[in-house]
């Protein structure tokens, strides 16, 4: 098995690094990872910011016949839960 060598071991060992030199370079891993904000909007990601004032739309995606039978069920007070036990 293949032991793995990370960016720590690397770090800690003094042959390479002194520590002062690996401090200086795990600041400047922390300060460039808190650049990248997951999800969201980012810079030229092609998304544009969300207007948090306005109310989002929901679309219903129904056949005809599905539409119509919502309609009836809403107008006629219709239990869904009743129609689905039997």
């Amino acid at each position: 098995m293949v032991k793995r060598i990370t960016t720590e071991d690397i770090l800690n060992d003094r042959n390479i690094f002194t520590s002062q030199e690996a401090d200086e370079i795990r600041k400047n891993i922390e300060r460039e990872v808190k650049k990248f904000k997951w999800g969201g909007a980012r810079k030229n990601s092609g998304r544009k910011p969300a207007d948090e004032s306005k109310v989002l739309k929901f679309t219903k995606r129904l056949t005809e016949k599905e539409k119509q039978f919502i309609e009836y069920a809403r107008a006629h007070n219709i239990n869904y839960d009743d129609l689905m036990q039997g």
